[in-house]
């Protein structure tokens, strides 16, 4: 099992930006995906944005050509820089990580709150 701590979320304006970062206990390296999730109030979690081992990354079409997914293996740290946001990117962001085990850790989650 490996620990997920998520930060950088907050309060942004529309068409503003923000950078999350999940830090990992160990080494990501050794994971087949990461990615990043969200939840909005009475929805269900959903995928924002996943990256491989490989470094080959998927984006779903409401966030794609905004947001991008980046690791950093030696920093065992994942990001998610988010520009363009819109109101209707609030939501508690989490970190997964899904090992080739199938193991699968989330983090605790960060708010995200874009409102003017």
């Amino acid at each position: 099992q490996v620990q997920l701590v998520e930060s950088g979320g907050g309060l942004v304006q529309p068409g503003g930006s923000l950078r999350l970062s999940c830090a990992a206990s160990r080494r990501i390296f050794w994971f087949k995906d990461m990615g990043w999730y969200r939840q909005a109030p009475g929805k269900e979690r959903e995928l924002v944005a996943a990256i491989t081992s490989g470094g080959i990354t998927n984006y779903p079409d409401s966030v794609k050509g905004r947001f991008t997914i980046s690791r950093d293996n030696a920093k065992n740290t994942v990001y998610l820089q988010m520009s363009s946001l819109k109101p209707e990117d609030t939501a508690v962001y989490y970190c997964k990580a899904t090992s080739y085990s199938g193991d699968v850790s989330w983090g605790q989650g960060t708010q995200v709150t874009v409102s003017s």
